[in-house]
């Protein structure tokens, strides 16, 4: 979102989306992140001269390729971790209102399918013996999340559907 960073920004954006309580990323390995992606291609490191240490990092077509799967990924799935999710909700942005959208509507799908699946194996965990019926609690559990991000998803798409939010391609209102 910045175009060029050195880890320090990384870090300070990070803290500015609250990552730190829901992400579960020890900031010291931010700059091991960076070089890594880096050696992988993923992004383009340059020495700054007038700052000895300092590595400012920018994406590379690979990498934007990468996180844009890895975004549509996070929004598209219903059942992953919730830190792939507040980080895909944090930079929904960088979507188009239509594909964004469409990527909750098969979250939607993804989670209905899911909670069916849970209904039913919370079923069959009702009829097991006594010492393992306490598992249907778990299931119950999951298939009560599953229902309530699918309330959720349905809310963030009719908010999307009226305007809310500058998404890619549209023009901030000054």
């Amino acid at each position: 979102m910045q175009g060029r960073a050195h880890g320090y920004l990384v870090r300070s954006e990070l803290l500015s989306w609250g990552a730190d309580e829901w992400a579960h990323i020890k900031f010291g390995s931010i700059y091991h992140a960076l070089r890594q992606l880096a050696k992988e291609g993923l992004l383009t490191s340059t020495d700054i001269p007038d700052w000895p240490g300092r590595v400012d990092y920018e994406i590379t077509p690979a990498g934007d390729d990468e996180f844009m799967r890895l975004l549509r990924d996070a929004l598209r799935h219903g059942n992953n971790r919730s830190d792939m999710l507040g980080a895909a909700l944090v930079l929904l942005p960088a979507l188009g209102r239509d594909e964004a959208v469409a990527l909750l509507r098969e979250r939607v799908d993804s989670l209905s399918a899911e909670q069916g699946d849970l209904v039913a194996r919370v079923r069959d965990a009702t009829s097991e013996k006594q010492e393992r019926a306490h598992i249907r609690e778990l299931l119950g559990l999951w298939e009560h999340s599953a229902a309530s991000q699918a309330v959720w998803a349905h809310e963030l798409i009719k908010r999307l559907e009226e305007g809310e939010y500058v998404m890619a391609g549209e023009e901030t209102s000054s």
